[in-house]
């Protein structure tokens, strides 16, 4: 029988390290390729692991509450006939295999000698977070790593950076804890959020814009086919896809809304992949993607919609459903909440949140004259990029989904 390290795959994109939170098997246990092998846990979703390889574990190279970093060895396993296949493929290169031994040894002196120089692995995203705090090498080779041989990971590196900034030294007041509070830790998702906030406060100047749009021709026509939508697809046909298949009709006006930034290069993306703020039950927040937003109809969308925000607070999303996203909407009217100003879920360059519909007393213009009559009312912000977006397109888009909200055909069929 021959070890096998399997490494940890991929979780899609920007997703460099994970944690391991349960392992589903025991070493001794014997598993098939695709068996469940572990339950991991990445800053966007958690999610089950399956086997590369059929054969025994012998033993496993990252503990539970550990990091493991993707395409790093995270088990051992042992598998038949594998010996006889390195054999077969010596003898074929017409090697010795005493001399594929000494490169072997030569190579285990090299990795001692490294090693002993003190020169440690570090991942890419470690050293992005650290050249974009500016932490010299000597620096980061300071900060004790809980990783895998030691290694600084990102969780690591971000403890690291909030003691230094909330040093006393920096002049911040210090937190007072009475008898009487109550502390708590935050959980994982909620340490991830803070993080992507502030970095995107640091990356990107935000500017928002606000417009007030008329929903009444909207309202009526969603009361009047709501019932029947029910019937016919057994599904509740929510504002939520009304709202994103404006911003999707605005997206194919002003295409330059639907970007991303990389260093000092615009990236126009080609597909239009809507992602969808959910609250979770314990308070936290996900965004599920909707890929290739544009090529669904509304039933189709809404029918989504409700499939994502369930599967999304059931905590039973797929990794992929999480990435990719191009422009983000929120509806933050189901709280009640006039508008508000949302922060961009990088790369992304800008967000939209859509406030709670409320009768209001307008001003009416006809043929006639202009009266005062009760209108349903929605605020809508839109949080951009100053960096690539400026005021005149964060604005046109804007009203550009506004009119498509109020100029909504209400004779349409659904």
């Amino acid at each position: 029988m021959a070890k096998i390290e399997i490494l940890m795959p991929t979780m899609g994109e920007s997703i460099f390290e994970c944690t391991v939170l349960k392992w589903l098997i025991k070493e001794g246990d014997r598993v098939e390729i695709d068996d469940l092998i572990l339950e991991v846990a990445t800053d966007k979703i958690d999610t089950e692991i399956g086997s590369s390889h059929a054969g025994v574990v012998t033993k496993f190279l990252v503990e539970e509450g550990q990091t493991a970093i993707i395409g790093k060895p995270i088990f051992e396993i042992s598998t038949e006939n594998e010996i006889k296949k390195i054999i077969d493929q010596i003898a074929s290169s017409g090697t010795s295999l005493k001399k594929i031994e000494k490169s072997i040894e030569m190579a285990k002196i090299s990795l001692e000698k490294t090693n002993s120089n003190g020169i440690r692995f570090y991942s890419p995203l470690v050293l992005n977070i650290a050249k974009k705090e500016n932490i010299s090498p000597n620096e980061l080779e300071k900060i004790s790593g809980t990783g895998l041989e030691n290694r600084v990971t990102k969780d690591n590196i971000l403890e690291y950076i909030s003691n230094k900034n909330n040093n006393p030294e920096t002049g911040l007041p210090a937190t007072t804890i009475s008898n009487n509070d109550q502390v708590i830790e935050m959980d994982r998702m909620r340490k991830m959020i803070a993080q992507r906030m502030v970095e995107s406060k640091k990356i990107a100047p935000h500017v928002t814009s606000f417009i007030e749009t008329d929903m009444t021709e909207l309202v009526n026509w969603r009361s009047r086919v709501k019932d029947n939508f029910k019937v016919k697809h057994n599904e509740n046909l929510t504002f939520t896809p009304l709202l994103i298949e404006a911003v999707i009709k605005a997206i194919k006006d002003f295409p330059g809304i639907n970007i991303q930034v990389d260093k000092e290069s615009i990236i126009y993306k080609k597909d239009i992949n809507i992602g969808m703020a959910v609250a979770l039950p314990n308070g936290n927040l996900i965004v599920p993607v909707i890929h290739k937003a544009d090529q669904y109809t509304l039933s189709e969308l809404a029918i989504k919609v409700n499939d994502l925000a369930k599967r999304a607070r059931n905590n039973q999303l797929r990794p992929e459903e999480l990435i990719g996203g191009s422009y983000t909407v929120t509806n933050i009217g189901s709280f009640g909440n006039l508008s508000g100003t949302p922060i961009i879920l990088q790369p992304q360059v800008a967000i939209m949140a859509f406030g709670v519909i409320r009768k209001m007393p307008s001003v009416i213009e006809t043929e006639e004259g202009d009266f005062i009559g009760i209108r349903q009312k929605m605020v809508i912000s839109h949080s951009y990029d100053h960096r690539v977006v400026d005021g005149s397109l964060g604005g046109l888009f804007l009203k550009k989904v506004s009119d498509y909200l109020e100029k909504f055909n209400a004779q349409r069929d659904l």
